[in-house]
């Protein structure tokens, strides 16, 4: 991963303080740019279309200062008058990180005890390991699996760097398969949001998908409401196509995000 990984990192003082790092996707995108058309259907079919996120530009204007205006008590965002809906998500008992690890990669369990390390007071396992599986496994659902897991770790909740934490391979374990994970992330984006709030400080999760989200409910422009029933509709995909502006400063995006009507959103 090099010297280009990074997180969101919060701390507050007077408002929201965000420091924009963020981990490099380039060989996540190598990998699915060889892919053959079967298997990335295969990865669609079973995680929806989070691929779609390795191409969105993060705004750092507008997630600046989107964060201060999430309420980490009733968990929404307050715009003005308007209170966006909330979003809730629960945790559930999982299987130990070794027996989880072993059923996502179909590994060994002395491979997979070899590859586990600690950061900090969590146990990780390093990027570099499930790239290569990636790269030599010769069962295809495995690999996409696996790729689908790393796009968790490394894009969605980079909790530790370089790595996939065990935090990550939780939510994933208990992800249902061929249903979009969407809801699931976005519940959990705004859940890390509240923790980041509440103590002055942590790592955020999925900025491209709150940015997503954002532009999907709030932007105010013309859309064809029918694309939504096509059968290869990705709003994902819409906005990665989407020109945006990314020369709004902060304080305007303060401002407008301050002033919004209820005819501004959907």
């Amino acid at each position: 991963m090099g010297e280009d990984r990074g997180i969101y990192r919060f701390r507050i003082v007077d408002f929201t303080r965000i420091s924009m790092t963020q981990n490099s996707l380039q060989e996540l995108k190598e990998i699915w740019d060889q892919w053959k058309d079967e298997i990335k259907q295969l990865f669609y079919c079973n995680y929806g279309d989070l691929p779609y996120l390795l191409d969105i530009k993060v705004d750092k204007h507008l997630f600046r200062a989107l964060a201060q205006f999430w309420n980490p008590i009733y968990c929404y965002f307050t715009f003005g008058k308007i209170q966006a809906d909330k979003a809730y998500s629960r945790a559930a008992n999982v299987l130990t990180f070794l027996k989880k690890l072993m059923s996502i990669t179909g590994m060994s369990d002395q491979w997979v005890t070899a590859q586990i390390k600690k950061k900090g007071e969590s146990k990780c396992i390093p990027w570099k390991s499930l790239r290569d599986l990636i790269l030599a496994y010769p069962d295809t659902k495995k690999r996409v699996d696996i790729f689908a897991m790393s796009i968790y770790g490394l894009v969605i909740f980079p909790k530790a760097l370089g790595h996939i934490d065990e935090v990550v391979s939780n939510l994933f374990d208990q992800l249902d398969k061929r249903v979009t994970p969407i809801p699931t992330i976005l519940a959990e984006t705004f859940r890390s949001l509240s923790a980041c709030r509440r103590v002055a400080e942590g790592r955020f999760g999925c900025a491209q998908l709150l940015l997503a989200w954002f532009h999907n409910n709030f932007w105010n422009v013309e859309k064809v409401y029918y694309r939504v029933f096509s059968e290869n509709y990705s709003p994902l995909k819409e906005l990665m196509a989407t020109l945006m502006r990314d020369d709004i400063l902060e304080e305007k995006w303060m401002a407008i995000l301050q002033n919004l009507q209820d005819e501004d959103f959907e």
